[in-house]
């Protein structure tokens, strides 16, 4: 017969093989389990990054044309075209995903690709009235870049291009020389193209082909007229390009283009012909800190000095 003490030792050792067994339960569970961390609140299971591209692709966006992006990549809109299959009159759309060379002076920057459209357009600017005055772009923006679109296109488009003000030094040897100024009404044939200065002003701002803008700065006051340097077809009239500000691109032939940047307001647009020493914009500082026009000749996409191609003074 069992005593009360006998009960309770008996109780006591039930508890602890009671015990054993859940721990050697619980280690082996641990052993084999897989742990189960859950997404915090709110969180969408559907939910991914968006891919990048590949290095050496661009995604088009708004207002790119084939000129712009081949212009911000420094290759010739030909080699894009060349590389991506685009045939005249370079028709793209946003959304469209392109082969870059990859050689240009300034990066390619890929944007996500908004939805594409069910069939392509021929400019990607939304078109507004010329007139309208562009919002300021910030200096010393960055991107992106040039894509050429179809030139059959006549209408209308303002939106506006910013570009990155170049501050090298300018080389000892052009210091010396005395400032350039603008001569009125004289050109010089050069390239196939008749040429002229583009605005009025001393040059204050020397070609250095490895600036990152690679130019000539023109001195002026804003509202200063800008005019075009040859006859030609509007390509690009926007502010996409970080830097550049209000630009404008006008294509003379298959091998030349000039560029006119920091404008305060664009007077053209995309797949409009202009006659050399039509007014194109007025001067301005937009992607500059001070009123100037940033002007470029790009020879087979590659920019050469202009001073080589404009008149003597």
């Amino acid at each position: 017969m069992k005593t009360l003490g006998d009960l309770a030792m008996l109780t006591r050792m039930n508890g602890l093989t009671r015990w054993f067994a859940f721990a050697a339960i619980a280690i082996l569970m641990t052993g084999c389990s897989t742990v189960v961390v859950q997404p915090p609140p709110g969180a969408s299971s559907s939910a991914r990054p968006a891919p990048n591209h590949e290095a050496g692709t661009y995604t088009v966006v708004k207002g790119d044309t084939l000129y712009s992006i081949a212009f911000r990549n420094g290759t010739d809109f030909r080699e894009v075209a060349r590389l991506n299959g685009i045939a005249p009159p370079y028709t793209i759309w946003p959304g469209q995903v392109l082969k870059l060379s990859g050689h240009g002076a300034a990066p390619a920057i890929v944007h996500a690709p908004p939805p594409a459209p069910s069939a392509p357009v021929f400019q990607t600017v939304e078109p507004t009235p010329a007139a309208t005055t562009p919002s300021p772009s910030p200096a010393h923006a960055s991107s992106v870049v040039p894509a050429p679109v179809a030139m059959t296109h006549p209408a209308p488009s303002a939106s506006t291009a910013p570009v990155a003000h170049s501050n090298a030094p300018i080389p000892a040897a052009a210091t010396a020389a005395a400032p350039v100024v603008a001569a009125s009404g004289s050109t010089r044939s050069a390239g196939g193209v008749k040429w002229r200065w583009p605005a009025a002003g001393q040059v204050i701002g020397r070609f250095q082909a490895s600036a990152a803008i690679p130019g000539i700065d023109i001195a002026g006051k804003a509202g200063e007229p800008v005019v075009a340097a040859a006859d030609g077809t509007v390509v690009y009239s926007g502010n996409g390009l970080v830097g550049y500000g209000e630009l404008i691109i006008i294509k003379h032939n298959d091998s030349f283009l000039s560029a006119y940047g920091h404008n305060r307001k664009r007077l053209v647009t995309e797949g409009q012909q202009v006659k050399a020493g039509q007014q194109i914009a007025e001067m301005g500082s937009s992607g500059s800190s001070r009123d100037e026009l940033q002007f470029q000749i790009r020879k087979d996409g590659n920019p050469v000095d202009p001073l080589d191609y404009l008149p003597s003074r």
